[in-house]
């Protein structure tokens, strides 16, 4: 899942940033740029969760649970 730049940028080199993982505490992000890779917390843009942590986990636990369709 990308995130607006509007949202988040990479520390590095403020390129767009795309979520990789996430578990209870954290997301991994990823730059689409440079390569970056490192931890945020899951409302790290301010979002109160609900553009990207709660979508992210969902797709994936219903990917997981019913497969991809």
């Amino acid at each position: 899942m990308l995130v607006d730049p509007n949202d988040g940028k990479c520390y590095e080199c403020e390129g767009q940033l795309e979520i990789i993982d996430a578990d209870d505490c954290s997301m991994a992000v990823k730059c689409t740029e440079c390569g970056e890779s490192y931890d945020v917390e899951p409302d790290a843009f301010g979002d109160g969760c609900v553009t990207y942590y709660f979508p992210f986990t969902t797709e994936r636990y219903l990917v997981e649970n019913y497969g991809d369709e």
